[in-house]
C-alpha cells in the first residue's frame, strides 16, 4: 500500500510538472532591494555652468590683484523699468497707505475670481449670462454703430 501512495504522489508531480515541495527551515536571511545608482555628480550634467563660474572667479581673482573694479559689478545695471519704479517708489509720501491699498487690491481680485469661478460652477448661470452679453452686445451695436450720424 506504500508503494501504491508513493506512484500517486510521483505520478502527480510528473503531471504538474513541479517539484515536490520541500518544507524550509525558517531561516534568518534577509531579503534587500538592489541598490539605486549613486546621483549624477553635478559638474558632469551642467559642465558649463561650472567652467562660467570658474571663469568668474578667475576674473574677480585678477581683477582684486591689479586693483581694479569686478567687471561684473561694473557692467551689472537694472533695467529702465526698475530704475522707473524705484524713482516712482522714492516719491511716495505716505508708503504704508500704498502697500495697505496694494494688498487690499490683491484680496479683492483673488476673491473676485474665487467667486467667479463658483458662480461658472453653476448649471444655468454661465449659459444666462452669455445669453445676457450676446444680447448687450446687438443691442449696443444697434443703437451706437448702426446708423450713420450717431457713429
Amino acid at each position: 500500500m506504500a508503494s501504491s501512495a508513493l506512484s500517486i504522489s510521483s505520478s502527480s508531480t510528473l503531471v504538474d510538472a513541479k517539484a515536490p515541495r520541500q518544507s524550509a527551515p525558517a531561516s534568518t536571511q534577509c531579503v534587500s532591494l538592489p541598490t539605486l545608482p549613486p546621483p549624477p555628480v553635478p559638474s558632469q550634467t551642467r559642465p558649463w555652468k561650472a567652467t562660467t563660474y570658474c571663469r568668474k572667479m578667475a576674473r574677480n581673482v585678477m581683477a582684486m590683484a591689479t586693483g581694479e573694479a569686478p567687471a561684473e559689478v561694473a557692467a551689472t545695471e537694472l533695467p529702465e523699468i526698475v530704475k522707473t519704479v524705484q524713482e516712482a517708489w522714492d516719491k511716495v509720501e505716505d508708503k504704508y497707505a500704498v502697500t495697505s491699498l496694494a494688498v487690499t487690491v490683491a484680496i479683492a481680485v483673488w476673491g473676485s475670481t474665487g467667486m467667479i469661478s463658483a458662480i461658472d460652477r453653476l448649471p444655468l448661470v454661465p449659459g444666462v449670462l452669455e445669453l445676457v452679453g450676446i444680447g448687450y452686445t446687438g443691442w449696443f451695436a444697434y443703437k451706437n454703430l448702426v446708423f450713420k450720424p450717431d457713429r
